[in-house]
């Protein structure tokens, strides 16, 4: 019995010792009692990293570890036990994820998300006072094509019409020549975003957009060809087309609040009939 103890302790000795060689081996970096090892690395470099950006990133993410771990340490040493305690943070903290999480899966069981026409319209028509526009808008179709592009003269010569077979021609056109394009004349979109992609210079919104319907500039390489086919400005009431994403996620956080409100009254009744609760003071407030 005493030789297989023998035999056994130089063995266990031996495979402690190995397992302390692998671990020292596989440690990157130390900071005190804290050591960064190799497996605490892995997915930090990006899949397609040169050899040299990868050094560089490993370097980087190791110079971040050791001062993040020497300022803790500076911060656990000054830092009185009432300023290090946040059990209270943490609990409260854990019980908003944890609720967060609960009523994120009730919306998708129980929320109605399918908002009507109709009820998009009610909305509006009911709150007109709140869709008071911050921008000035506009309804356009718009091109850009290179100077050298072979549709030009075609895009000029038709881009300001109505007419159902000239508006399928310059489609056409768009797809094949235009580096840029929005042909969606009933859409409304924020004026100046569209002067950010159009080289005009615009000094009083208002004024051009009261006096001017059709545009054609230039810069070195492209021409741009505008018609303005509608406008409301900064101010005026939105449209309901401009409005109506918007009045759909209201209605969807109505309903919302409306299905948490629901769920917290029906638990508080079914606790209360089953007695899982009890008031027993209420408190008063003395002045």
């Amino acid at each position: 019995m005493r030789t297989l103890i023998l035999f056994i302790f130089p063995l266990v000795l031996s495979c402690n010792l190995l397992q302390e060689e692998e671990q020292h081996a596989a440690t990157i970096a130390r900071v005190g009692d804290d050591y960064l090892y190799l497996s605490d690395i892995a997915g930090v470099v990006p899949a397609d990293a040169s050899p040299e950006d990868s050094t560089l990133v490993i370097d980087n993410y190791i110079q971040g570890w050791i001062k993040e771990k020497l300022v803790l340490k500076k911060a656990e040493e000054n830092l009185k036990d009432n300023q290090k305690d946040f059990q209270k943070q943490l609990d409260d903290y854990r019980k908003s994820l944890v609720i967060y999480t609960y009523e994120k899966e009730l919306m998708k069981q129980k929320l109605d998300t399918v908002v009507s026409q109709e009820e998009i319209s009610a909305f509006y028509e009911e709150n007109k006072q709140n869709f008071e526009l911050r921008d000035d808008i506009v309804k356009v179709r718009y091109l850009k094509l290179l100077k050298s592009a072979p549709g030009v003269k075609k895009v000029r010569k038709i881009y300001q019409s109505d007419k159902e077979k000239d508006v399928e021609k310059l489609k056409e056109l768009a797809h094949q020549y235009a580096e840029k394009f929005h042909l969606d004349d009933h859409l409304w979109i924020v004026f100046d975003e569209l002067k950010k992609e159009v080289p005009i210079s615009v000094s009083q919104n208002r004024e051009y957009l009261k006096n001017v319907k059709n545009i054609e500039v230039e810069d070195s390489l492209s021409y741009y060809f505008v018609r303005i086919n509608d406008y409301k400005l900064q101010d005026d009431v939105a449209p309901l087309s401009f409005e109506a994403n918007n009045i759909r996620n209201i209605i969807i956080n109505k309903r919302k609040l409306k299905l948490i409100n629901q769920v917290k009254s029906d638990l508080y009744q079914q606790a209360f009939l089953n007695k899982k609760i009890e008031i027993y003071k209420t408190p008063k407030n003395e002045k």
